[in-house]
């Protein structure tokens, strides 16, 4: 499932990190951030966004993150339906480490699911 209207890339999220204009944030599970995450992204389960949705900065984009890119694609269409510049990225963490990008800790991993 892919809607190029609302997914960025594993590059424009790690930009956006650097240049701090976009959150991040993961909606895996608390084991598959245990495992590996992107380094500078914030935690927040897809089953405790609605309750932590009062957290982000509605004056700043969000870009959600997963494993593969499905999670944070429903996330990112709640979100937008909630008035949000929401974003999911494509691919999820999966691309991200295919493409040779970072994760933390050092020597973590995609974790399988």
């Amino acid at each position: 499932m892919h809607d190029p209207d609302i997914e960025v890339t594993p590059e424009h999220t790690q930009g956006a990190l650097a240049d701090d204009s976009a959150q991040v944030v993961d909606v895996r599970e608390p084991y598959e951030r245990d495992a590996g995450y992107i380094p500078g992204s914030a935690h927040i389960g897809l089953q405790d966004l609605a309750a932590q949705a009062a957290t982000l900065d509605r004056d700043r984009p969000v870009i959600f993150t997963c494993r593969t890119g499905s999670r944070s694609l429903m996330a990112a269409q709640a979100f937008r339906q909630a008035g949000f510049d929401a974003w999911s990225m494509t691919g999820g963490l999966e691309l991200w480490v295919a493409e040779g990008r970072e994760i933390e800790p050092s020597g973590g991993q995609v974790a399988p699911h």
